[in-house]
């Protein structure tokens, strides 16, 4: 008995001394190791909701009340891992260039629109080419697949699979230079706006819209559309022409692009993807469905935002 009053106590003091020692790294600004893996499991987890959450907001713009049923399990599949990825890789960049700021000697260096867009797209480069080979074989096969389609994809990971010993493993990455370019102005547009605006607007406050020092969620709202117009707007073409890329290898893709399946569709970069869609289709080729596609992406990115926000404030 004494023995083991001995080891609860030898427990109870270790505990105490573990836990302050956590408390003085905390307030010396260092994380302990469970502190830090607490804030990044906290910081994944609600990113994967807020891909989630606002993805299936959107999902009846597309195919009406049925979208919240039908493809929106494949479209989360994609967009909770990409948007989990992305947000944490987003704070991990932030306090990387802040430590770098603070290393030369400026320790009250704040992050700039500059920074921040640097940062967002840090974090769109690492999310992207973490999940391009689902957006792939969604974007470019699942999704535009039809009943006279040569070959029927049963589902994301049958298309994947299909890919991989049809074409190759390179095959699953067709498309992705523009795509990373392409992710460089519109993930760090999305984040540089809609931070710098939130703070424009914390430290101005115009029309009263700032209360107590926290913006409302429809201000939020506005700030995360008036972001996701901005980066959608500028990084569009790359878009349509990362989709055109990723159609180069599967049969009858010609058709699915021109309509008429005469085209032959052979790329040789994206340089020579620009220069043909430009020179046959004109540059309004480049902007082909921006409308209908911010209508659901705006709101998606404004939804995520604040729905990020929310869950890492729990």
């Amino acid at each position: 008995m004494a023995s083991e009053d001995v080891k609860t106590s030898e427990t109870a003091v270790s505990t105490i001394v573990n836990l302050a020692e956590e408390a003085k790294l905390a307030r010396e600004g260092v994380e302990a190791p469970s502190y830090a893996i607490l804030s990044i499991c906290k910081s994944l987890v609600a990113g994967g909701v807020a891909g989630g959450v606002s993805r299936t907001a959107v999902a009846p713009l597309e195919q009406g009340l049925r979208g919240l049923f039908k493809g929106n399990g494949t479209n989360c599949a994609r967009i909770v891992p990409n948007s989990a990825v992305k947000f944490f890789s987003y704070e991990q960049a932030s306090k990387g260039i802040l430590y770098l700021y603070q290393q030369t000697g400026n320790e009250d260096a704040q992050l700039t629109p500059l920074l921040r867009l640097g940062a967002g797209a840090c974090a769109g480069i690492i999310a992207m080419s973490a999940t391009y080979p689902i957006d792939m074989v969604r974007g470019s096969r699942l999704t535009v697949q039809t009943e006279s389609s040569p070959y029927q994809y049963r589902g994301m990971f049958h298309a994947l699979s299909t890919v991989l010993r049809e074409e190759g493993a390179r095959a699953l990455y067709k498309g992705w230079l523009p795509s990373v370019i392409g992710v460089i102005p519109y993930v760090g547009l999305n984040f540089a706006v809609y931070e710098s605006l939130k703070d424009w607007l914390i430290k101005s406050r115009p029309f009263g819209m700032v209360e107590d020092s926290e913006l409302s969620v429809t201000t939020r709202l506005a700030c995360g559309a008036a972001a996701g117009t901005v980066g959608q707007t500028v990084a569009y073409p790359l878009d349509v022409i990362r989709r055109r890329m990723q159609m180069v290898g599967w049969k009858d893709a010609a058709s699915v692009v021109t309509g008429d399946g005469r085209a032959t569709l052979e790329y040789t970069g994206m340089l020579d993807a620009f220069r043909k869609t430009v020179r046959h289709e004109g540059f309004g080729a480049l902007y082909k469905g921006l409308v209908p596609n911010s209508v659901k992406v705006v709101p998606s990115i404004a939804i995520a935002f604040v729905t990020y926000e929310m869950v890492k404030d729990i």
